[in-house]
């Protein structure tokens, strides 16, 4: 059975009324993505290669059908469950996609931090048997109890509810997540009575009914116990999203990264991080991040969707988004890069500078107070302070080209379209409407004046 056929069922039908919540619990985040997502990505995960295929049923619940239309994952089986009328029920509705010669994987859509890793050894497990992941608790309350006879073979699953005294004694308590040949999964499945504490249909009688039919249940573990807890709750979703970053911040000090708080580093996407990289406190990665090597990145930071290259210091509070930063560029503190900014490298991006959709040519400078948008900068500029990049006429965008070695005085307007020339020095206060020759000052300016018998206005009393 281990080479048979993969098929995955998930549970994602709960209404999870504690999340006190119109959306679905499965698709509340955790690191900036739906739970559900997690737990689809970690079975996709167990085919490496794109050859072999797996099938994936979401069972998702009544007025949740914000379920298939936010995963949109034409892979993916939807099937509603009408009536949450159990786990066992749930998996009922998924049988017409199930072949009998598959191995059905049953997931939860609320158990995120499932490992492909283990899931594969489960499945293992699961050859000519019911494949079972257990873990043991130092508190199982509210967990189904494994129940093993005198020579630890697995008996039954009892749970919480219909336990006895003794048996609410066992530590080892039961995940939900199996795996079982299709053909006899759909057999138990039939079996099923709701004749219990709940009056519902369990998928943990199964594990007796495998028993009764001679049919061995291994059981394998996770590494630890965060990895198959539930969300229920707000407050058990923040302790996975925490569970879930510790590892991120772990993995990246493995191979070379300094963290300096990992209690303190969110990772909300793909990262890829170089060596002698350091991330302080209160770090945001987020979509798809590339880091190369000895680059800073300051407290407080945001990163999304970016590149930045070797050697860049980004000082605190710094927001960069779908921008490239090139090597040896010294941002920040309080720098904002908007979509489709580029720096080409050994820039110097300074405090409450914002740029968007423009290149920043090698050596160039933008450092104090400016916005720069729409433009194309060339190499060894220097932008005064206060400088603006007018690139918006009120119903179209418009491009500024400031070309090599320009420099623009504090306080200086350039209201594209426009063209500053080589080597153009624009003076301090000036509002740029025409294409500057090369090498030479431009300024626009009034005749300084004085009134004599000016006053300044008072309050009336």
């Amino acid at each position: 059975m281990a080479n048979s056929p993969l098929n995955v069922v998930i549970l994602a039908a709960g209404q999870g009324t504690r999340m006190k919540s119109s959306l679905p619990k499965v698709l509340h985040p955790l690191a900036g993505k739906a739970l559900v997502q997690h737990v689809i990505d970690s079975a996709k995960n167990l085919v490496s290669d794109a050859s072999n295929k797996i099938n994936i049923t979401v069972i998702y619940g009544h007025g949740g059908e914000l379920v298939p239309a936010t995963l949109a994952d034409d892979s993916i089986n939807f099937v509603i469950q009408e009536q949450q009328l159990g786990t066992g029920h749930a998996v009922q509705q998924a049988m017409p996609h199930v072949s009998d010669d598959e191995t059905v994987l049953i997931l939860y859509g609320d158990v995120p931090l499932i490992k492909t890793e283990t899931l594969g050894e489960l499945i293992k497990q699961s050859e000519n048997a019911l494949g079972l992941l257990s873990v043991h608790l130092s508190d199982p309350f509210g967990y189904g109890r494994i129940v093993r006879d005198e020579h630890g073979a697995v008996q039954a699953i009892v749970e919480q509810k219909d336990a006895s005294a003794e048996q609410l004694t066992i530590a080892e308590g039961n995940t939900g997540i199996l795996a079982a040949n299709g053909k006899q999964l759909k057999k138990w499945l039939s079996q099923l009575s709701n004749d219990n504490a709940q009056g519902e249909f369990y998928l943990t009688d199964i594990i007796a009914m495998a028993v009764s039919d001679g049919v061995a249940v291994n059981t394998c573990h996770p590494d630890t116990e965060e990895e198959v807890l539930g969300v229920n709750s707000r407050s058990q979703l923040a302790h996975l999203e925490r569970c879930y970053q510790q590892q991120q911040a772990e993995a990246l000090m493995i191979q070379g990264v300094t963290v300096i708080d990992p209690q303190r580093l969110d990772i909300r996407g793909n990262v890829s991080i170089g060596k002698d990289v350091t991330l302080d406190v209160n770090v945001i990665l987020q979509g798809n991040v590339t880091i190369a090597d000895n680059v800073y990145i300051g407290a407080n930071s945001v990163i999304i969707d970016s590149s930045i290259d070797e050697n860049v210091e980004v000082l605190p509070m710094c927001v960069i988004e779908q921008a490239h930063v090139g090597a040896g560029t010294r941002m920040g503190p309080y720098s904002r890069l908007r979509p489709g900014a580029d720096l080409k490298g050994d820039n110097h991006i300074g405090n409450f500078v914002e740029i968007k959709n423009s290149q920043i040519g090698n050596g160039s400078k933008v450092n104090h107070l400016s916005y720069i948008g729409d433009t194309q900068m060339g190499n060894d500029v220097n932008i005064g302070a206060g400088t603006i990049t007018a690139n918006y006429d009120g119903a179209n965008k418009h491009k500024t080209v400031i070309e090599d070695k320009a420099s623009t005085g504090s306080n200086s307007v350039m209201v594209a379209p426009v063209k500053i020339s080589k080597g153009t020095t624009i003076g301090a206060g000036s509002v740029i409407t025409k294409d500057t020759p090369e090498d030479k000052l431009t300024l626009t300016r009034s005749k300084q004046i004085t009134l004599d018998n000016w006053k300044r206005p008072s309050k009336k009393k």
